[in-house]
C-alpha cells in the first residue's frame, strides 16, 4: 500500500510541477530601448530656404507587459500593454516659433502573434490600439515663452514587427520596430497633417515568468 500511495505521490507532484511551469511561462515582462525616427515635414506658408520642421531621433524606453493567451507548435497569441516614453524630442525650423521640443508617451494594448514559439528563433507581428499624449515645452527653439498649448492627448494605433531570441528557458533577447500612429504635438505651425508615425526601433530583453 505504502509503495503505490508513494508512487501517486510522486505522480501529483510532478503534474502540480509541470502545470505550475506552464503557467509561470504564460507572463512576461520586456525592457526596450532604442530610436523614435519622426519624418521631416514641411511647413505651409514658409517662404526661403528649408521650410521644413525637423525631428530628432529621441532616445526611447519601452516597457510591457504581456500573457500569452494561446499557443500551438506553430503560432502563439499573446496579450501585451507596450508603455513608450520618449522623454526628450528635439525639433527645429529656421523662425522661432516652435517649441525647442516635447516629451512623448504611447499605451497601446496589443495582440501579438508569434510565428513557431517553441523554437530559439521567433518572429512576430503586432496589433494594437490606445492613446497617447504630448507634452510640449514651454520654451521656443531660440528663446522665449513658448505662446502655444503645452498638452496634447491623441489616439494611437500601433503596429509591430520583430523577431525573439530565446537563451534560456526564462529570457529571450528582442530586436523590434513598432510604428506608433499619433495625432501630431501643437507646434504653432502648419504642417498640412493631423497625424504622424512615430517610429521606434529598439532591442532589450524579455523575462517569462
Amino acid at each position: 500500500m505504502a509503495p503505490k500511495f508513494f508512487g501517486f505521490a510522486i505522480l501529483v507532484a510532478t503534474t502540480i510541477f509541470a502545470t505550475s511551469a506552464v503557467a509561470q511561462d504564460r507572463n512576461e515582462l520586456t525592457g526596450i530601448i532604442g530610436r523614435t525616427f519622426i519624418s521631416d515635414q514641411g511647413v505651409r506658408g514658409a517662404t526661403g530656404a528649408d521650410t521644413v520642421l525637423h525631428s530628432g531621433n529621441g532616445l526611447t524606453f519601452e516597457v510591457n507587459y504581456g500573457r500569452r493567451i494561446w499557443s500551438s507548435p506553430l503560432a502563439a497569441l499573446t496579450f501585451e500593454v507596450p508603455f513608450a516614453l520618449n522623454p526628450d524630442e528635439d525639433l527645429h525650423f529656421k523662425q522661432n516659433v516652435i517649441p525647442v521640443g516635447y516629451r512623448s508617451y504611447f499605451i497601446t494594448p496589443s495582440i501579438r502573434a508569434n510565428l513557431f514559439p517553441s523554437n530559439g528563433l521567433s518572429p512576430w507581428i503586432s496589433f494594437g490600439a490606445g492613446f497617447g499624449h504630448f507634452s510640449e515645452k514651454s520654451e521656443l527653439e531660440f528663446g522665449g515663452v513658448n505662446p502655444g498649448k503645452t498638452g496634447t492627448s491623441t489616439g494611437v494605433f500601433q503596429m509591430g514587427v520583430g523577431i525573439d531570441l530565446r537563451i534560456f528557458n526564462y529570457l529571450t533577447l528582442r530586436g523590434q520596430l513598432r510604428d506608433f500612429n499619433s495625432g501630431v504635438p501643437q507646434l504653432n505651425i502648419d504642417t498640412g497633417k493631423s497625424r504622424q508615425h512615430n517610429l521606434f526601433v529598439g532591442a532589450g530583453v524579455v523575462w517569462h515568468f
